[in-house]
């Protein structure tokens, strides 16, 4: 074999490591964009019931009209969110709304005897279940991405090509105390 064509060889090798390893990044960054869009059709199934929970607690509970405010708030500001990282942070102030409305309602058992009121919750309860999963699944296919770009060699690549690290979807530091805290459970 001649130099010339060992040096072909070698670069036809490199050539094909390349162009695996933009590939791979794609495919990481493409299946990240793909789980958020599935968070995304949970997020939308849920503003889209949002209105119905919000107008049969309204029959029923005039003064938790705070309460019912910030819900409608945090809904609409979800509905404006553009990019992931602004969707991220409405979507965790939407979570935090209806879980003080969860509170609220516990407070309030009278409220519960509404069948209309106890079908909701359950779907509400279902969605944020698949929320949860979505989720979860976002947060695996971000950290395969993060681990693709900060690993040897793929890593080379990764920058030249524009990949970086994402952000994971996580609890905002200012939630992080009442979430790591026991719930209290009294009868």
């Amino acid at each position: 074999m001649t130099t010339g064509m060992i040096i072909l060889v070698v670069c036809v090798v490199l050539a094909l490591a390349v162009a695996g390893i933009y590939n791979n990044l794609v495919k990481l960054r493409n299946n990240r964009e793909n789980a958020f869009a599935n968070i995304d059709v949970q997020l939308k199934q849920r503003l889209d019931l949002i209105p119905q929970l919000v107008a049969t607690v309204k029959g029923y509970a005039t003064h938790e009209k705070e309460t019912l405010m910030n819900v409608t708030n945090a809904r609409a500001a979800a509905m404006d969110a553009k990019t992931i990282n602004e969707k991220i942070q409405t979507e965790n102030v939407l979570s935090s709304a209806l879980s003080g409305l969860r509170v609220s309602l516990e407070a309030y058992p009278e409220l519960k005897a509404n069948q209309n009121f106890l079908q909701l919750q359950e779907e509400i309860a279902d969605i944020e279940n698949k929320l949860a999963a979505s989720r979860r699944f976002f947060n695996a296919t971000t950290r395969e991405l993060n681990n693709a770009v900060q690993t040897f060699p793929s890593n080379l690549l990764a920058g030249m090509f524009g990949f970086h690290t994402e952000p994971m979807f996580e609890v905002p530091a200012a939630d992080r105390a009442t979430v790591e805290k026991a719930p209290e459970i009294k009868f």
